[in-house]
C-alpha cells in the first residue's frame, strides 16, 4: 500500500488512530488500495461516528443473545451459553481473491474425498510409499469398520470447513481441514443478516454476493446421495440434543433445509431400514446430515453404552438404504499429521499442483520434524494432531520459560501426537474495540458441500482475535466473527 493511501485513511474519522501496520491488513488493501468498491467501503466506514457504531454494535450483541445464537463452553461452568463476539466491520475479498480460495478449496475436497475411497478400499497410496503406512492404520480416527463400505457417489466430506490463513504477503495459506462435522456456517448467514439490519448505510449500493443458499444447498447436496429409485427422499438432521455446543446452529441448519432435526431416540431400524417416528406413525429416511461423532453413532458398531446414536444404522448404510454424510471415518483426513502431506495427496490423485499452499509443517512422529522442533521451540506454533478448537497447543514467541519447558516435556513423552510450524504473521483487519479501532489477526472458514458436484458458500467464517496481539481467533478461546464480503 502507497503511504498515500494508508495516512488518508489513518489520519481521522473512525480510522484515526489506526496508523501504519506491520501485518497485511485486509481492509486498508495491502494488495490492491486503489479497487474502486474497496475504496468505497474504507470511505464510508472512515465517515462514521466510533459512538454510533459502539450503540449499533451493541444492538446487535442483544438481538443475537435474544435470538439465542449461542454456543456452549464446556470447561467455563459460569458462563455456559455466550454469544460468538461479532464486529461490525466486515471483511472484504475481491472477485479475483475469492476465486483463487474456491478453486483451492475445490481441488482439496476432491483430493480429500479420492484419498478417503482409496483408504477404505484399495489403499494404492499407502503402497506406492506416499504416506506411512502406520500414519494412516494407526490413526485413532481411521474405522476399519469402513473398509470395502461403497458410499454413495464416492464422496466421504459432503460438508468441509479449510481454515485459511494470510501471511504478510497477503498470500493465502491453508492451516487445517475440518472433514469430520465442521461447525460455524450458522454465524456466516446470521452475521450477514445482522449486518444488512444495523448497517444498512454501509452495505447500500455495493454487489455482494450472496450467502443465503447454503440451507437450499446442502439439502440438495444430501438428496443427491438418497438410495436409487427414491424420487422425493426424505433428508433429516441428527443431532446429539440441547447439551451439544453447536445445538443452535443443529436447529438453525435443519430450519435452511426445511428438514426434521432428530436425536437418536426418534430414529428406528427395521430390516435394515431407517424409520422416523411421528405422530402419524413411522416415516422412511433416506439421508441423514449427522453431527454427532462416529462413536456415538450407532452401538451395535462403536460405543455400545451410546445413547446418542441409532441401532444397526451403518449396517442399513453399508446395504445402500440410507446415506450418512458426512462419513464415518473422516476423521483421518483433518488429522493435523496427514495435513502434513495434503500437497503430495493432491499431486497423487489429481496429477495437479496445490493452488493453495500448506504452512510449513514439522512432523514431530519423524526424528527429524522432533529434532527441529525440540531445537527451535520458542519460534514455533506446536499442536496434537487429534486436537481442534485451538486446545493443546503451544505459541512459542508467546510462551513463558516455564510453559516451554513444561511443554517440552509432554513432546518428548509422546511425539507422534504432535506437528509444528512456524508463527505466521495473520493478516488483520480494523476491529472496534475498547480503546477505538484497532487492529486484530483474522482467518477464514469456507465451507464446501459436497452431493454431485461441489459448491463452496460465497465468503465463509472470518474469525477474529479480539485480544490485542493475539493469534487464537477461536470462539472457544474468546475469539469473534466478522461477516465476509465476496465482491460480485
Amino acid at each position: 500500500m502507497s503511504a498515500r493511501t494508508e495516512t488518508d485513511a489513518a489520519e481521522h474519522g473512525l480510522f484515526a488512530g489506526y496508523g501504519e501496520q506491520a501485518f497485511f491488513c485486509e481492509i486498508m488493501r495491502a494488495a490492491d488500495p486503489d479497487e474502486p468498491t474497496i475504496r468505497l467501503i474504507r470511505d464510508r466506514l472512515r465517515g462514521m461516528d466510533v459512538n454510533e457504531l459502539r450503540r449499533r454494535a451493541a444492538a446487535a450483541e442483544a438481538e443475537l443473545y435474544n435470538l439465542g445464537i449461542t454456543f456452549t463452553v464446556y470447561s467455563d461452568r459460569d458462563a455456559i451459553d455466550r454469544i460468538l463476539p461479532f464486529d461490525l466491520i466486515p471483511r472484504v475479498l475481491t472477485a479475483g481473491e475469492w476465486d483463487v480460495i474456491e478453486r483451492g478449496v475445490v481441488q482439496r475436497v476432491t483430493a480429500i474425498n479420492q484419498f478417503l475411497w482409496d483408504i477404505y478400499h484399495e489403499q494404492r497410496i499407502l503402497a506406492d510409499g506416499v504416506i506411512p503406512r502406520e500414519l494412516v492404520l494407526g490413526n485413532a480416527n481411521f474405522r476399519p469398520e469402513m473398509m470395502g463400505l461403497d458410499v454413495p457417489l464416492g464422496v466421504y466430506v459432503h460438508v468441509n470447513g479449510t481454515d485459511i490463513v494470510r501471511d504478510e504477503n497477503g498470500r493465502f495459506l491453508v492451516l487445517e481441514d475440518n472433514a469430520r462435522t465442521p461447525s460455524g456456517v450458522s454465524y456466516v448467514i446470521e452475521n450477514r443478516h445482522m449486518m444488512l439490519r444495523v448497517l444498512p448505510d454501509l452495505v447500500a449500493g455495493i454487489g455482494i454476493r450472496p450467502v443465503e443458499e447454503y440451507g437450499v444447498r446442502l439439502q440438495q447436496a444430501l438428496a443427491d446421495l438418497a438410495p436409487a429409485g427414491v424420487t422425493d427422499p426424505q433428508v433429516v438432521l441428527l443431532s446429539p440434543g440441547i447439551y451439544n455446543a453447536a445445538y443452535y446452529e443443529h436447529v438453525f441448519l435443519a430450519r435452511e433445509m426445511g428438514v426434521p432435526l432428530v436425536e437418536g431416540r426418534d430414529l428406528v431400524v427395521e430390516n435394515h431400514r431407517v424409520f422416523m417416528r411421528t405422530i402419524a406413525g413411522p416415516r422412511p429416511v433416506h439421508s441423514i446430515y449427522r453431527r454427532l461423532n462416529d462413536d456415538f453413532l450407532d452401538p451395535d458398531v462403536f460405543r455400545p453404552d451410546s445413547r446418542l446414536g441409532v441401532r444397526g444404522l451403518v449396517e442399513a448404510w453399508r446395504r445402500g438404504n440410507v446415506a450418512i454424510a458426512n462419513a464415518v471415518g473422516t476423521g483421518v483426513a483433518d488429522d493435523k499429521a496427514i495435513y502434513a502431506y495434503m500437497p503430495r495427496i493432491i499431486r497423487y490423485y489429481l496429477d495437479q499442483e496445490p493452488i493453495l499452499d500448506n504452512v510449513e509443517t514439522n512432523i514431530c512422529r519423524e526424528p527429524e520434524g522432533l529434532r527441529y522442533t525440540l531445537d527451535n521451540l520458542e519460534r514455533l506454533v506446536v499442536k496434537p494432531v487429534g486436537e481442534s478448537g485451538g486446545y493443546g497447543l503451544i505459541i512459542g514467541p508467546h510462551a513463558s520459560r516455564a510453559e516451554l519447558t513444561d511443554f517440552r516435556s509432554k513432546l518428548q513423552a509422546d511425539p507422534a501426537n504432535y506437528i509444528s510450524q512456524p508463527v505466521i504473521n495473520l493478516s488483520t483487519a480494523p476491529t472496534l474495540c475498547e480503546d477505538g479501532v484497532e487492529a486484530r489477526h483474522v482467518d477464514l472458514r469456507p465451507f464446501a458441500v459436497t452431493g454431485a458436484s461441489t459448491w463452496v458458500l460465497p465468503g465463509g467464517l472470518s474469525r477474529v482475535a479480539l485480544k490485542k496481539g493475539s493469534l487464537v481467533v477461536n470462539s472457544s478461546q474468546g475469539g469473534g466473527s466478522k461477516d465476509t464480503w465476496v465482491l460480485a
